[in-house]
């Protein structure tokens, strides 16, 4: 199971909700929480615990003697008691906690990870604790540049990313010439048929957008729409094999398809590079990161802050990074990889350079009823 799995494998039936749908049906309509109704005591000082709930494979393995969480828990003398797959989607998990959040109830978890636009939504209904960053040294210090301010935490005062990731093209450079633009990609008299895209409507969309001129970041509906009807041609040209969530990993081994729309992380993790190339694409490429939040009712946020300041250390960063080959958000884990993975120091995946990175975009925060009305509009196109 990939590491994203929400983005990646969620099936046409489930996105025909779209998360409108999955909030309602989930009973969480008018479930925002007032922040003095609803407080938090911290018992870290007595408590050495955390409960932290991530994704399946996205930290080095934990029941090594010298793993990363070895090493905080010897150091701190914190005790984590690690989820391994707690969050194996956003809207899924989102589902999970979501009754005792909305009624200011523990979750049982001090710690989660979930991706941008879910931690905003979250951080929006008022359910996630506030940070103290005089506990987070670390963080302020080696924070990169281009993830300290985003629209929905323009101050960081709710959420730390854990790892950031690129969407991009993967090509088989044994099959096919590079392929280095999404314009080639849709547009290639010889890629007719032999390419897949992605079924998560944002990172689609952002190259849709990007193509029609339009910043995919400040958009309006308009907008979106002329680039829902751009993609709706290529669809009935043929040049679309089909919407895949990371099943195109599998359509690229088989030769079914040369090249497609991919996530960074899973060309050498689950292509293994070799003869599939990621690329970011000339137009730009979309940017997510997955975020650390501690919600209500947690009562151990300064061990969580702790392990937040431990992750952000640029020797433990750099070990955890050469595991996972997702882009790293911390200032010096580059100079300290070697020691992990010689090969790694200089890879596109973990360390893009500047100038790269100003061509990454995320996709505009959308209110709910834009977030309906987009999602029915791309799987219109999905369900043909």
């Amino acid at each position: 199971m990939g590491r994203r799995s929400f983005l990646r494998g969620a099936s046409l039936a489930a996105l025909a909700v779209g998360a409108p749908g999955l909030l309602s049906a989930c009973g969480t309509e008018g479930a925002k929480v007032d922040a003095g109704s609803c407080t938090s005591t911290d018992l870290s000082a007595d408590q050495k615990t955390i409960t932290f709930a991530n994704w399946i494979g996205y930290i080095d393995p934990v029941k090594k003697p010298d793993s990363t969480l070895s090493k905080f828990q010897e150091q701190t003398g914190i005790t984590v008691d690690y989820k391994n797959g707690d969050v194996n989607d956003n809207e899924q998990f989102f589902a999970k906690v979501s009754p005792q959040l909305q009624d200011c109830r523990p979750t049982s978890r001090d710690l989660f990870v979930v991706t941008d636009y879910m931690a905003a939504r979250m951080i929006d209904l008022g359910w996630i604790q506030k940070l103290d960053h005089a506990n987070l040294p670390n963080v302020d210090a080696n924070l990169i540049d281009s993830l300290k301010s985003p629209s929905w935490d323009p101050n960081r005062d709710y959420s730390v990313p854990w790892q950031s990731g690129m969407t991009g093209i993967c090509y088989n450079a044994e099959l096919t010439d590079p392929v280095t633009s999404f314009e080639e990609l849709l547009t290639r008299p010889d890629l007719k048929g032999k390419i897949d895209v992605l079924s998560e409507m944002r990172d689609t969309m952002l190259f849709m957008l990007l193509l029609n001129g339009s910043d995919p970041e400040d958009f309006t509906d308009d907008e979106f729409s002329a680039a829902i009807d751009s993609l709706q041609g290529y669809v009935d040209s043929g040049q679309v094999r089909r919407f895949t969530g990371n099943d195109y990993v599998d359509d690229m081994k088989s030769g079914d398809i040369v090249a497609c729309e991919a996530w960074s992380g899973d060309v050498i993790n689950l292509l293994g590079g070799g003869k599939f190339k990621y690329v970011p694409p000339s137009e730009g490429f979309a940017i997510w990161t997955d975020n650390m939040l501690v919600p209500n009712k947690a009562e151990h946020k300064s061990n969580v802050e702790e392990l937040m300041n431990f992750y952000y250390d640029p020797v433990n960063a750099a070990k955890l990074a050469a595991w996972n080959y997702y882009l790293c958000p911390v200032k010096g884990a580059q100079q300290e990889i070697a020691q992990f993975d010689k090969s790694a120091a200089n890879s596109d995946f973990i360390f893009p350079d500047a100038k790269t990175m100003e061509s990454g975009y995320q996709f505009m925060p959308l209110t709910d009823t834009q977030e309906r009305d987009y999602q029915r509009q791309f799987n219109e196109v999905m369900g043909g």
